[in-house]
């Protein structure tokens, strides 16, 4: 199916109103589709209703847990794009409920509904032998996603960057009110983080393609940063000196089981723990078989040149303070002299 076709059909997509989730209807919008945003409470994505014309987008109730609002969800589209994702459990909304179950429910109704084209949001580092059950289901979801849809194309992005993002801004708003950072595991980790509109750019390409058959794709930016690096990115962008502390993996584990209690957003959980103790980057044959942004046509953009326009907000004085443009020294900041 071409675009033009695509264009005169109806693109689901759940999760719409999530970080991710709404920059891909923002690019479908922009692009001229219809759109059905598919989530758990409707009024929360009718924020998102003027990134298209008048009846353009429409959310709708569905759950990734009931085969029927899945199944009413697809209804009639012409492509689906799956973003829904969890970083931590919450009462059911569980790991397998959600990468695993609901990513399999959702292939199938889209497979049972004659939709050749199915994008599937999982992340890198999914891995079944995985020690974190996160990526352990993302995988578990992937396969299922597979079998139960032939031609679903599969992004698998690292850690993914923009202005609502849960990485950077999380430890800004940690460098406001703690005297130190800490580096878990000794800020050897590393990651590829990818901006969040590139990523969207590319389930457009894919919901475009047709194949016939999976293919997986790895999406990262042109930066491989360390756990230290990052955190130096983010105090140089706040214009904060801290301590940036070394916390073994065993203590952070000890640490995180604590931290996993607060009954809201936890800041940390021991599953997430054991994500950092494997490097988020793209493989060696992702890049060799051209499975990347490039490969799709896409440049992607460097978090060092994006993410400091979103933290500033994070400075001791307020984004507009010209004394905070400092310059980065040994992961502290070096402030410029007035």
């Amino acid at each position: 199916m071409s675009e033009r076709d695509m264009a005169k059909g109806l693109i689901t997509v759940f999760g719409g109103s999530g970080f991710v989730g709404r920059h891909v209807v923002h690019a479908l919008a922009r692009r001229g589709y219809q759109i059905r945003v598919a989530v758990r409470r409707p009024e929360d994505a009718y924020f998102l209703q003027p990134f298209g014309g008048v009846g353009q987008i429409v959310s709708v109730q569905a759950n990734l847990r009931d085969t029927g609002s899945v199944a009413r969800a697809v209804e009639g589209a012409s492509g689906v794009v799956n973003s829904v994702g969890i970083l931590f459990e919450s009462g059911r909304q569980d790991f397998d409920a959600i990468h695993h179950e609901g990513a399999k429910r959702v292939a199938e109704q889209t497979a049972r509904a004659g939709i050749d084209h199915l994008v599937h949001i999982s992340a890198l580092g999914a891995n079944s032998l995985s020690p974190a059950e996160y990526a352990r289901t993302k995988a578990l979801g992937e396969d299922a996603v597979r079998a139960a849809h032939p031609a679903a194309q599969i992004l698998r992005p690292s850690v993914i960057f923009g202005e609502e993002d849960n990485f950077f801004n999380l430890f800004a708003a940690m460098a406001q009110i703690s005297p130190f950072l800490p580096l878990i595991g000794g800020g050897g980790t590393k990651f590829q983080p990818v901006y969040v509109a590139d990523v969207a750019q590319a389930v457009l390409n894919r919901l475009q393609s047709n194949t016939g058959r999976s293919q997986v794709y790895e999406l990262g930016g042109p930066e491989i940063m360390s756990f230290r690096q990052v955190l130096e990115l983010v105090l140089a962008a706040t214009g904060r000196r801290r301590l940036l502390v070394p916390i073994p993996f065993a203590l952070a584990r000890f640490e995180a089981w604590f931290l996993q209690m607060w009954p809201w957003n936890p800041l940390l959980t021991v599953d997430q723990v054991r994500l950092l103790e494997t490097d988020n980057v793209l493989s060696s044959a992702a890049k060799s078989e051209g499975r990347t942004l490039e490969e799709l046509g896409i440049a992607p953009r460097s978090a060092r040149a994006i993410v400091p326009s979103y933290l500033a907000r994070f400075r001791p004085m307020g984004q507009f303070n010209s004394r905070n443009t400092g310059r980065q020294k040994n992961g502290l900041i070096k402030i410029d002299p007035a």
